[in-house]
């Protein structure tokens, strides 16, 4: 069982940036593929960024590439979303969630965090 727990969220006006970290425990994470999620009100969750075990394989999702960046550091267990030039259309709960494989969908991840808001002002 692995635990997920995101912080860094917030309030951010347009153009601003936030650093989303994923910490988890119970595991060690080094051999599972990472990935962070969104879901803004009244729409389905989609991928945003993921990253494979090793930190070479990253994704991004068109609506952010340049902007943001998935990282990792297995000592301590933590990935981490850097994210720039925010748009309000970032506004969503993002979610980190834990995998075998640095896929897309949610069916390849199989441990969740609750999720941490981000609101971008316009």
């Amino acid at each position: 069982q692995v635990r997920v727990v995101e912080s860094g969220g917030g309030l951010v006006q347009s153009g601003g940036s936030l650093r989303l970290s994923c910490a988890t425990s119970g595991r060690t994470i080094y051999s599972y593929a990472m990935a962070w999620f969104r879901q803004a009100p009244g729409k389905k969750r989609e991928s945003v960024a993921t990253i494979g075990s090793s930190g070479s394989r990253t994704y991004y999702a068109d609506s952010v590439k340049g902007r943001f960046t998935i990282s990792r550091a297995n000592a301590n267990n933590t990935v981490y979303l850097q994210m720039n030039n925010l748009k309000p259309e970032d506004t969503a709960v993002y979610f980190c969630a834990v995998g075998f494989a640095p896929v897309v969908t949610e069916g390849g991840y199989i441990y969740w965090g609750q999720g941490t808001q981000v609101t971008v002002s316009s």
